[in-house]
C-alpha cells in the first residue's frame, strides 16, 4: 500500500492490514515515498515474515513491527535508508532515534534534502488548506 503499510496473507489465508509501528514513511506525493513503498515491496513481497502486533488502530489494521529474512527488523531498516521517520509522538524507541539521527547525519535517503517535511506536518498542512479553500 505504502512504505509503512500493506497487506499480509496469513498461513490461513487471510488478508490483513499491517501498519509499522514506531515510524512513519513519506506520504504518496512527498519525495521518497516510491523509494519506501518499493524497499517494504524488496523486503517482505512473496516471503514469510513475523509480525509482532502490538494493537489494532482506528482503520483495524494491525500497528506491528516486522521482522523479515529471519531478523531484519523492517522499522529499523526504513529508518536506517532514510525511508522512514522514528515517529515520536508514539514511540520512545532509543534505538529507531539513534539510526535516524545517523542516517540525517549522513545524508542518507530523505535527509539529503535541505527542508525535509515529516509526513504528519505534510498532512496536517494539506488538511489545513483543505479547510481554508472551503
Amino acid at each position: 500500500m505504502d512504505g509503512d503499510s500493506f497487506k499480509l496473507l496469513t498461513l490461513d489465508s487471510t488478508v490483513v492490514r499491517v501498519r509499522l509501528a514506531n515510524i512513519d514513511c513519506p506520504e504518496k506525493k512527498q519525495p521518497f515515498s516510491a523509494k519506501a513503498t518499493q524497499f517494504t515491496a524488496d523486503a517482505i513481497f512473496g516471503k514469510m515474515v513475523t509480525i509482532n502486533i502490538q494493537k489494532t488502530d482506528r482503520y483495524r489494521r494491525y500497528i506491528s513491527n516486522v521482522i523479515y529474512n529471519d531478523s531484519l527488523s523492517l522499522c529499523h531498516e526504513l529508518v536506517k535508508n532514510g525511508l522512514a521517520w522514528h515517529y515520536v509522538k508514539y514511540s520512545k524507541d532509543k534505538i529507531l532515534q539513534e539510526m535516524e539521527d545517523k542516517a540525517k547525519a549522513a545524508k542518507v535517503g530523505l535527509w539529503q534534502d535541505p527542508q525535509p517535511i515529516a509526513p504528519w506536518e505534510w498532512r496536517s498542512s494539506k488538511k489545513k488548506k483543505k479547510v481554508k479553500s472551503e
